[in-house]
């Protein structure tokens, strides 16, 4: 098998638990907003929420949007479910767009402060220590918020180097955000692997950037679409091959 010295590594929903933190997270701001007054159904702002929040960030992983527009947009969209919220929104934008911004900070506070992490990523995370692996996190997360993640769930002290796409200057999967991640980590490419749950950003990212991969394939509904050189149902399983 071949030996690895370096890991890059995924954070968001491969070791930290950031969708079903952000579940807690988004009921708790639904709330603090008093938003049931504009919804009968609480699920019909959380459905548009889930289904708009996966389209913004796989356009901005793609480099088609900002994080500017990222964060008031996931918010705008299904707010303006309600037509109540969408006649403010066409009266004054700009009003609107402030109010988006309240309650994306709220949210992403919630968020942050969550310590929930993906069953057995505590395990591995010491046992790739242990085992003398250089771990570094390559991710696409806001600065602010990453850093009070690894704070909240315990994992801060795991890693030797954090690399995020805004240090970068551009995201996963660009090769250009890979090419910077083993400059900053001092990592040889052919000495690295890459884990990760997002096929297309993670893996295909990591895969043509000429790293080895281990797809984290937690997400039914998201199959590998092309060969990987590993692949897992469970973070346990890493333990068996590295």
């Amino acid at each position: 098998m071949k030996q690895y010295t370096d890991i890059f590594l995924d954070f968001d929903d491969t070791l930290y638990d950031t969708h079903g933190n952000a579940v807690i997270a988004l009921a708790e701001t639904y709330e603090d907003f008093h938003l049931n007054r504009y919804f009968n159904d609480p699920q019909v702002f959380y459905e548009d929420y889930w289904k708009t929040n996966i389209d913004l960030w796989g356009r901005y992983s793609m480099g088609e949007i900002t994080r500017d527009y990222l964060i008031v947009e996931r918010f705008r969209h299904p707010l303006c479910v309600s037509e109540e919220l969408r006649v403010k929104n066409e009266q004054s934008a700009s009003a609107f767009k402030d109010y988006c911004l309240k309650i994306s900070d709220v949210f992403l506070d919630y968020c942050s402060s969550k310590p929930g992490v993906i069953d057995g990523a505590h395990e591995l995370m010491d046992y790739l220590r242990d085992k003398g692996y250089r771990l570094h996190m390559c991710s696409n997360g806001f600065h602010e918020v990453q850093y009070k993640k690894l704070k909240a769930c315990g994992l801060s002290n795991h890693f030797d180097t954090i690399i995020l796409s805004e240090d970068a200057g551009v995201n996963k999967p660009s090769p250009l955000f890979f090419e910077y991640a083993l400059k900053e980590s001092g990592a040889n490419k052919a000495s690295t692997i890459m884990i990760g749950d997002n096929f297309q950003t993670d893996i295909l990212g990591a895969k043509n950037a000429g790293l080895d991969t281990i797809f984290f394939n937690h997400w039914p509904e998201y199959p590998a679409t092309e060969p990987v050189t590993y692949e897992v149902k469970a973070l346990k399983d890493i333990m068996n091959i590295l």
